[in-house]
């Protein structure tokens, strides 16, 4: 069977670093296996979804090059829900409920204090049709669970290995809500029957829904997938990621100036044996992508590394993918530029910074008025190129006795107006003779 993945989030928030991991790992196994990755918005819960949180997912998965083969909503599919819970129902395997949150809480705290397990009671499978029809009189609505079999739900998990929960410990789960509407393990379950999806790929945080989901699979008589959950992301220190979540959504950090090269990276190898390397492909990412290279201890996020890996990825990123961006901050100066600024640049947004520098006109910094002067007189005849920094520099320290630092740091300000940047021998030709000679001989150019 051809593999068939999904990513599934709510449109009810930002997509951040914690949540497009799981989007990224799906995408690489689709990749690697030849299979088909799924975008589907949850969106059931209608007071919390909205299109414009849909769209921004849509945008940054886009941004990211993590394309979907196929998409669904489920606020589309909602008859289909209707039909299956319709003849669990009449099957007696959906059973109704009359109590409110409050008394359901009430009960929970109970039976803690009485020393078991906060396990839904089932009480009302022991209400007569009158009792339920004096609810109901009462203005009371039914909320629905899924009676468990006690059963235990067992599966060999790809990342986690050899898994087992028992249905008995667990509290019949509620699959439809007072209002009618779908909880996300009905819809979802449904979905993955009806998509055909062969592998669930998230986070452990649903490792105790797989239980309930195995037995949704036969109860509606669908074949359940293979699951791999994997640990999830904490910040440096161990910390939980929730408090900072939105300074880690995926737009934001965008506006930050992270590649998209640099994130997938970086997030393909966070909590892996493997080291974190600039990777500019998703398919270089697939290729190395295993399960068997996850480990089970949560993954160490830190924006720190996030921004040094963006660096990397810069240092070795190839004219024509940095040319589009380079042109929207009109620093598009050509190849040679950009070969000769990539090495020194954090974000692209660095990169309007040297192109100002190269065109000007900046302040040049003149430590030594007569030795700036010499250095103009010594100029070699246009053009210049990246051969001429060497027997230029050359000349100026014959003819001043000067060399090393105190040679070049005094060049490099006056012809840059900064202390530190790219190759000179790169720059020099960039400048160029005439704005070079105005700068060493003290004017603004």
């Amino acid at each position: 069977m051809t593999p068939a993945v999904r990513f599934a989030p709510s449109p009810t928030g930002k997509l951040h670093v914690g949540n497009i991991r799981a989007a990224i790992f799906n995408k690489l196994f689709a990749l690697k296996t030849g299979g088909s990755f799924m975008l589907r918005m949850d969106d059931t819960d209608q007071e919390r979804s909205s299109a414009q949180f849909a769209k921004t997912i849509e945008d940054d998965l886009a941004c990211l090059g993590l394309t979907h083969d196929r998409f669904a909503r489920q606020s589309d599919r909602i008859g289909i829900y209707d039909g299956h819970a319709e003849r669990l129902k009449a099957e007696g395997k959906l059973y109704p409920c009359y109590e409110s949150a409050e008394e359901l809480e009430r009960r929970r705290k109970r039976q803690i204090a009485l020393g078991k397990p906060p396990v839904y009671d089932r009480a009302a499978l022991r209400l007569s049709p009158e009792d339920r029809a004096r609810a109901e009189g009462e203005g009371r609505r039914p909320h629905w669970r899924l009676k468990l079999s006690g059963a235990a739900a067992e599966w060999h998990d790809l990342i986690r290995g050899p898994s087992s929960i028992k249905t008995e410990t667990l509290s019949d789960p509620v699959l439809i809500r007072e209002d009618g509407r779908y909880l996300y393990t009905f819809a979802s379950v449904i979905d993955d029957i009806d998509f055909g999806i062969t592998h669930i790929i998230r986070g452990e945080d649903h490792v105790t829904n797989t239980a309930v989901q195995l037995e949704l699979f036969r109860t509606l008589g669908g074949r359940a997938p293979e699951f791999a959950h994997f640990a999830l992301l904490v910040g440096a220190g161990g910390e939980a990621l929730s408090k900072r979540i939105g300074s880690l959504a995926i737009e934001g950090l965008r506006a930050q100036g992270i590649e998209p090269e640099a994130l997938l990276s970086l997030l393909a190898k966070l909590g892996t044996a493997d080291a974190v390397a600039p990777r500019l492909t998703l398919a270089e990412l697939a290729e190395e992508f295993d399960f068997s290279r996850i480990g089970r201890a949560p993954a160490h996020f830190d924006p720190a590394e996030l921004l040094a890996l963006n660096a990397r990825v810069l240092h070795i990123m190839p004219y024509a993918r940095a040319k589009a961006a380079l042109a929207g901050q009109s620093a598009d100066l050509g190849e040679a530029f950009w070969l000769a600024i990539r090495d020194n640049l954090e974000t692209l947004k660095d990169a309007a910074i040297w192109a100002e520098i190269v065109t000007g006109p900046i302040a040049p910094q003149i430590e030594d008025g007569e030795f700036a002067a010499r250095a103009a007189d010594l100029l070699p005849a246009a053009p210049l190129s990246e051969d001429t920094w060497a027997p230029w520099t050359k000349a100026v320290g014959g003819e001043t006795g000067r060399k090393g630092r105190d040679l070049f740091q005094p060049l490099r300000l006056a012809l840059t107006g900064r202390p530190h940047g790219p190759e000179m021998k790169k720059l020099l030709p960039l400048i160029g003779r005439e704005r070079a000679e105005s700068r060493l001989r003290g004017k603004k150019a």
